[in-house]
């Protein structure tokens, strides 16, 4: 019988993982590297639109470590429970968003799955970003900012697979732990 930090009574839950590495404490040159860059690419960007990109791309990739972080973190900011629960329904909820965001969260899905249409100078298979989705990012963006949200996209999908690789735990995460 376990206690979850959520509910006052003990309740029997599946037993928790191990992670199977921990991998900053191996590799701490290469964590300082990460935070280093994730200081660098969250520089300028709205931070709920932030923790909204964060979530949406660590539930793409399953990371239930990175969801579990960027939730509570959004959730500390002041980012409404409703917006988060429709996240990972964004699509038929756009209505809880706003355009900019709605062009982030599209550009979040294409960056993180790199499954676009065709191309005719690679032939059809996709593996890039659609003209479209960035264009209309680029309508919502100055370009600085665009860059900022291409690194932010960019530097969870690299903390997504140290955590689902390595098996990272949710649940012991309390906002701001890291910053």
């Amino acid at each position: 019988m376990t206690t979850h930090p959520d509910t006052p009574t003990t309740v029997e839950y599946a037993p928790e993982q191990p992670a199977r590495l921990e991998w900053a404490k191996h590799a701490p040159e290469v964590y300082k590297a990460m935070v280093r860059l994730e200081t660098a690419a969250r520089k300028g960007l709205d931070h709920k639109l932030y923790e909204l990109v964060k979530i949406r791309a660590s539930q793409i990739n399953h990371c239930a470590f990175c969801i579990d972080m960027h939730t509570k973190d959004a959730l500390a900011a002041g980012e409404s429970v409703e917006r988060i629960v429709q996240l990972s329904a964004w699509d038929e909820s756009r209505h809880f968003y706003t355009a900019k965001e709605v062009a982030a969260l599209e550009l979040t899905e294409a960056v993180t799955v790199l499954t676009g249409g065709t191309s005719q100078a690679f032939g059809s298979g996709g593996g890039f970003v659609p003209d479209e989705v960035y264009d209309n990012a680029a309508k919502h963006f100055e370009e600085a900012e665009l860059a900022q949200v291409i690194a932010a996209i960019t530097v969870i999908n690299a903390w997504n697979r140290f955590g689902v690789t390595c098996r990272m735990a949710p649940g012991h995460y309390r906002p701001g732990q890291y910053k």
